[in-house]
């Protein structure tokens, strides 16, 4: 598996004026996609709705708004 393409803006793009430490999306070689974004699993997990369940391998990441909504136009549709 590796990193194929940013989708969206970087984070300098977005304002960040180190582009360090930044939210971020990346489509993979398998259709996949990685997000690097701020760890919230202890402060979200019990919010998560009755069909919604997450693996103990699994984390709950957040974006920012901003992050998502200039990755939208890069995000294939199939």
């Amino acid at each position: 598996m590796k990193i194929v393409r940013r989708v969206g803006a970087s984070p300098r793009e977005r304002g960040s004026a180190t582009g360090q430490s930044c939210p971020d999306i990346f489509e993979l070689s398998d259709g996949s996609f990685a997000v690097i974004g701020r760890e919230a699993t202890k402060e979200l997990d019990w919010e998560l709705p009755p069909d919604a369940s997450r693996a103990d391998y699994e984390r709950i990441v957040v974006i920012t708004r901003e992050t998502l909504v200039r990755a939208k136009a890069d995000i294939p549709d199939t």
